[in-house]
């Protein structure tokens, strides 16, 4: 659906984005993160033709994107991360008016825009000024108009920012429902405890790279191994640590005063085996579990944010 082929960006001697290749298949819903200034909003806008690229290839549905200018624009819905002000415009009228840039007739904008109203639980609305509107209400009227033309990608730049959380849920599962529908989907929001709840696929962005991409479970596979593992104690940390170390299959991901965290690829007797000897040694194991990667770990990690003993609790990252 999404090719970018070695897209780059540069504003004078700055590069923005650096060579970034990134394929999103049909029916995804893929979640863009990064810190601020890490390129995400500046490859979002050079994929809606919001702004030309220095170098690399852009193609959305088998088009490409620099060459057929106006036939790309029917294939994208674009959702931005600030909402115009229509001071004199009704839902209904909103709705008319994107629906005649487009060039569509009257009677087909009256019946899609009744349908998207409804999916996005905005039919009772239809008289009701936009600018009197919410904040969570304008974001879902900002979806229903860039679904309006029917478009093969749908993007959304931080659609959760300033949203209070019964907001935030109903954009969530707007996005699920479409998910469901067989849309391609590309979100990009700080907020990763949503976006592990919603999307199979990321691409992590930091200083112009694309750092990892790829399914949720891919990406953490190849980041963490395939199995993690994290061992809790009293005292001995080093003891422990060094046994660990020792062993082929087992890589430290990281130490704290009283955990060590690993990754590996033991049997459950190898485990018991470990432990045991741990304890042996005069490490005062006060318990051992099984942990599964979260998208706030592998953020960390593959930005370089994840130092020893660091805070693995993180519930969110900057833009």
């Amino acid at each position: 659906m999404l090719q970018i082929q070695d897209l780059c960006k540069k504003y004078g001697k700055f590069q923005a984005v650096k060579d970034l290749t990134l394929h999103i298949p049909k029916g995804d819903l893929f979640g863009f993160v990064g810190p601020n200034g890490a390129g995400k909003t500046t490859t979002i806008r050079m994929v809606c033709g919001l702004m030309p690229p220095s170098s690399g290839s852009i193609t959305v549905n088998g088009m490409d994107t620099l060459t057929r200018r106006k036939e790309i624009k029917k294939q994208i819905g674009y959702v931005p991360d600030f909402f115009g002000v229509y001071d004199n415009l009704k839902v209904k009228e909103y709705m008319d008016f994107y629906g005649s840039m487009y060039r569509m007739g009257s009677k087909e904008i009256e019946r899609l825009s009744g349908d998207l109203l409804e999916l996005v639980n905005l039919a009772d609305k239809k008289e009701v000024f936009v600018d009197t509107l919410s904040r969570g209400m304008k974001q879902r009227l900002c979806v229903a108009r860039a679904l309006l033309h029917n478009p093969a990608l749908l993007i959304l730049d931080e659609p959760n920012s300033g949203l209070d959380p019964r907001a935030r849920v109903e954009m969530k599962e707007l996005l699920l429902n479409l998910k469901s529908m067989g849309k391609t989907i590309v979100i990009s929001s700080h907020i990763l405890s949503e976006l592990s709840e919603m999307c199979n696929s990321i691409g992590i962005m930091d200083h112009g790279n694309l750092m990892a991409s790829g399914r949720i479970e891919d990406v953490m596979e190849s980041v963490f191994g395939s199995n993690q593992l994290v061992i809790t104690m009293d005292e001995g940390r080093e003891t422990a640590m060094r046994m660990a170390s020792e062993q082929a299959s087992v890589k430290i991901v990281s130490a704290g005063e009283h955990e060590i965290k690993l990754s590996h690829s033991m049997t459950a007797q190898e485990i018991s085996k470990l432990i045991g000897a741990m304890i042996a040694n005069d490490v005062v194991v006060t318990g051992f579990h099984k942990q599964e990667g979260s998208l706030e770990t592998l953020f960390m990690r593959v930005t370089g944010n994840d130092e020893k003993g660091g805070n693995d609790n993180a519930s969110e990252s900057n833009r």
